[in-house]
């Protein structure tokens, strides 16, 4: 793990963060990674990002997504599919990579655990391990999206401050909006983190969602001199619980899933050139609207 070392090491010898960038991404292969992060759970992290992962898929990029809650995984849940523990015999070098992935076409799925004992038990830095995951296969993927746990814990900062952008989800509740201010403060004063995308999860008119960005990029810019990069938001829509992954997952062309595409089209023409429409077969592109 000496690559990991060597990049957590930079910034418990010094205190000037202007080396973060060109410590971040250490190596020259195109691969864009980004983390699916906020203060608070139950905000729709987990769903967001396997929509995001399978939609650059179906534009024809490699995609992983890596789950980086060590012991509660949720994605395979999500997507329907058999609880394993495999990540336990990745861990222990009993199992590689390949073996552990869920593949359907160019999108992968790097599980995690579930109640695990010699997970629970172990001293591992779950952090290290998903970077080095990361540092040995960025060169196989178009894109690597992190599914991170909510908090603020030394790992989840960490993992999140290796990514090239970080996507902070946040609801219109206090308490996400106040958490999620947390987790990029800590980002920011820790790691010189000072650029961050926001997606408004489950706004219910637009005055609430400018309210919200408004809020959130505001204090961050006054009290922190970060930039704001506002992806856009996901209209709360009327779907019984335990339907809205069923919903909101799905390739039907309704216009929450049109809508997210070219909140996604958006954001990838601005790190990297357009995609190609899934839906239409041509460019459809959304701009975000920077805060600064």
């Amino acid at each position: 793990m000496h690559k990991t070392s060597e990049w957590l090491q930079s910034f418990s010898t010094t205190n000037n963060p202007t080396k973060k960038s060109e410590l971040r991404r250490a190596s020259d292969f195109a691969c864009t990674k980004i983390s699916i992060t906020g203060g608070k759970g139950g905000v729709g992290k987990t769903s967001i990002a396997l929509k995001t992962a399978k939609e650059l898929a179906l534009a024809g990029h490699r995609t992983l997504l890596i789950d980086c809650d060590s012991n509660l995984s949720n994605t395979a849940i999500k997507m329907g599919l058999p609880l394993d523990n495999k990540f336990e015999k990745l861990l222990s070098a009993e199992a590689n990579f390949e073996d552990c992935l869920i593949q359907q076409g160019n999108f992968h799925l790097l599980p995690a655990c579930n109640g695990s004992i010699s997970v629970f038990e172990s001293k591992l830095n779950f952090d290290e391990i998903i970077i080095d995951i990361i540092a040995s296969h960025e060169h196989e993927y178009d894109f690597i999206l992190l599914d991170c746990p909510a908090g603020v814990s030394r790992e989840i900062l960490t993992l999140n401050a290796y990514c090239d952008h970080r996507w902070v989800i946040v609801t219109p509740d206090k308490s996400s909006i106040t958490d999620s201010y947390s987790l990029v403060k800590l980002l920011a004063t820790r790691f010189g983190i000072k650029e961050n995308h926001l997606l408004v999860n489950m706004y219910q008119s637009e005055k609430q969602f400018q309210k919200v960005v408004m809020t959130l990029s505001e204090t961050i810019e006054n009290f922190l001199g970060a930039r704001t990069h506002i992806l856009g938001g996901i209209q709360k829509f009327d779907v019984d619980a335990s339907g809205f992954d069923t919903f909101f997952l799905s390739e039907n062309k309704n216009e929450w899933n049109k809508n997210f595409v070219k909140l996604l089209y958006g954001f990838t023409e601005k790190v990297g050139g357009p995609l190609t429409s899934p839906l239409n077969g041509t460019s459809q592109l959304a701009y975000e609207h920077d805060v600064h």
